[in-house]
């Protein structure tokens, strides 16, 4: 890992494919998830302008309030 990816990864996810290519943020939410077959359709619209706009938004969202949105999706069981 090289200095600078390491400075963007602490700001936002980072995916590093075989043949080079980079994606962060959103776009590599959206690339992790075609890849591992959920929703691949969803995943390609998604890419799409001006859709990819609301996609790094809520990234950002979510990124910035993780202690807030943990509640709800990591929750303890009973």
């Amino acid at each position: 890992m090289t200095p600078e990816l390491r400075a963007r990864a602490e700001r936002a996810l980072q995916i590093v494919t075989s043949d080079g290519r980079q994606y962060s943020g959103g776009r590599a939410v959206l690339f992790a998830l075609e890849t591992i077959g959920w929703r691949p359709r969803l995943a390609r619209i998604g890419r799409r302008r001006p859709l990819i706009w609301l996609v790094e938004l809520g990234y950002r969202i979510v990124a910035t309030n993780r202690p807030f949105f943990s509640r709800f999706v990591f929750r303890r069981e009973p």
